[in-house]
C-alpha cells in the first residue's frame, strides 16, 4: 500500500523552503523562532513553517556546511541557537536562486501557452440565448 499523496501545493512549499531559509539567512544570523516569523510575514502567511519541518532542515543545512550555529545568551532570557550562512551557503543560495528563476520562467511560459490552447470551459453566463445571439 502506498503512502498518501501530499497536495501539490504542499509539495511546492517543501521544495522552496530550503531556498527561502537561505535567503532569510543572507541578511544575517538569526534564531529558529525568528526564521519562522520572518518567513510567515514575508510570504503573507503563504509559507507557514512548523518546528517539525524547520529544525530537521536546519540540521541538514548545517551538515552540508551551508549553515553554522552559535549559542548566544541574551542579558535576559534563555540561550538561543543562532544560525548563520557560511560562504558555501551564500554560493548555494546564488546557484539555487538562478535555478529557481530559470525553472519558474519556463513554467510560467508553459502555463501561458497552455492557457491559450485550452478552450474556455467556463459555463456561459447567458445560457438562455441561442448560439448566434451570444457575442
Amino acid at each position: 500500500m502506498s503512502a498518501p499523496r501530499q497536495s501539490p501545493e504542499r509539495e511546492l512549499r517543501r521544495g522552496v523552503l530550503e531556498m527561502v531559509l537561505l535567503r532569510v539567512l543572507l541578511e544575517g544570523p538569526t534564531y529558529g523562532y525568528n526564521l519562522v516569523s520572518e518567513i510567515a510575514s514575508r510570504s503573507e502567511g503563504e509559507l507557514e513553517v512548523r518546528e517539525g519541518t524547520l529544525y530537521p532542515l536546519l540540521y541538514r543545512l548545517e551538515e552540508q556546511g551551508l549553515v553554522s550555529t552559535e549559542w548566544e545568551t541574551p542579558a535576559r532570557g534563555n540561550p538561543r541557537k543562532y544560525y548563520r550562512l557560511t560562504a558555501a551557503g551564500h554560493s548555494a543560495f546564488d546557484e539555487r536562486a538562478r535555478q529557481w528563476r530559470r525553472f519558474a520562467r519556463r513554467v510560467d511560459e508553459l502555463i501561458a501557452v497552455e492557457a491559450d490552447l485550452v478552450p474556455d470551459s467556463r459555463p456561459d453566463p447567458r445560457p438562455d440565448l441561442e448560439e448566434g445571439e451570444r457575442s
